[in-house]
């Protein structure tokens, strides 16, 4: 019998930092008035796939199957679960949760397979409150003492620029996937990709200034976010090929990078039973890796005087 752990899950032997960390994020997410929940972490699988079935994400979740041999999955995040949750609710609902969550994907670098999030979302969302939770991502990270950059794009914008070239309708979403592997592929091998899309045109575009992208209608949502987010003192940069790789994004995406290779924070807007919704969601494992803070666990020492002076006298004699 091997008491090794499953490759993918890890034993984590002090949770000093980890609980200081997620005792931050949480005071953070109360004082913007967000309610605490807390969900299943077995669902349906018919459920935990939803619509969103050709994204890797979903692809990758761990299926099971209980005694009444009902196909189940553990949830791969808390965003879906947000259909059960917000529904019927005085907008907007502003919730937060902070737990584990599973996905069976290859295991490399600092990728798990068993990771903790901690998510903020509002349901009835509106570019304010974008700005709004990128402010609670700079208010955590700074907190933490992690050096980061916010890069943002819009969907809305990705599906004009792709109108534009000439990609159908129905091909946009597959193309948007392979858009968002340009951080894992060579640009030779994406374009080599969205030739069969004929889509590769947009590769040329993405390397336009900032400036050329105002032509398009839907920048001038981009160019809000920015607005209200400088009146926060936040800094965003504009990536116009960034995509993010879950499918139900219909606005503003963003992601949050620092020293590490792999992404500490993202989210975007989304829609939850037809209502428009924004959300973040922070990987405390990697949150943990790279913030120098330091934990204020205070230790108590406990000394017996008697002990001591019987100790003295004895060495004494």
């Amino acid at each position: 019998m091997t008491i090794e752990t499953v490759k993918g899950f890890r034993d984590v032997e002090d949770c000093s930092k980890r609980n200081f960390i997620r005792k931050i994020i949480e005071q953070t997410f109360k004082s913007y008035n967000f309610l605490n929940v807390e969900t299943p972490v077995i669902e349906y699988e018919e459920f935990v796939k939803g619509n969103n079935t050709n994204d890797e994400a979903v692809s990758d979740i761990f299926r099971l199957k209980d005694r009444g041999e009902r196909k189940l999955a553990l949830r791969y995040e808390f965003t879906f679960q947000l259909k059960r949750l917000a529904n019927n609710k005085k907008l907007p609902y502003k919730r937060y949760q902070i737990g584990e969550v599973f996905r069976d994907e290859p295991v490399a670098g600092n990728r798990w397979r068993q990771f903790t999030q901690c998510d903020c979302d509002i349901i009835g969302s509106g570019i304010k409150d974008e700005a709004e939770i990128l402010k609670i991502a700079s208010e955590i990270l700074g907190s933490i003492g992690i050096k980061f950059v916010i890069n943002f794009n819009s969907r809305k914008l990705l599906n004009e620029i792709l109108a534009d070239v000439g990609v159908s309708e129905k091909n946009r979403e597959q193309v948007i996937r392979e858009i968002d592997k340009l951080d894992k592929l060579s640009e030779k091998e994406v374009r080599e990709n969205l030739k069969k899309f004929n889509a590769e045109k947009a590769l040329d575009i993405f390397k336009k200034p900032e400036k050329y992208f105002e032509k398009y209608s839907t920048y001038s949502e981009i160019a809000e976010l920015k607005k209200i987010s400088s009146m926060y003192k936040i800094k965003l940069n504009f990536l116009p090929y960034l995509a993010r790789g879950l499918s139900y994004y219909n606005g503003s995406v963003f992601e949050i990078k620092s020293d590490l290779k792999e992404t500490i924070a993202a989210g975007g807007s989304y829609l939850v039973n037809g209502i428009q919704a924004s959300g973040i969601s922070f990987g405390l494992d990697r949150l943990e890796l790279i913030s120098k803070i330091e934990t204020e666990d205070k230790k108590v020492l406990l000394i017996s005087l008697e002990r001591i002076k019987k100790q003295l006298n004895s060495l004494m004699k």
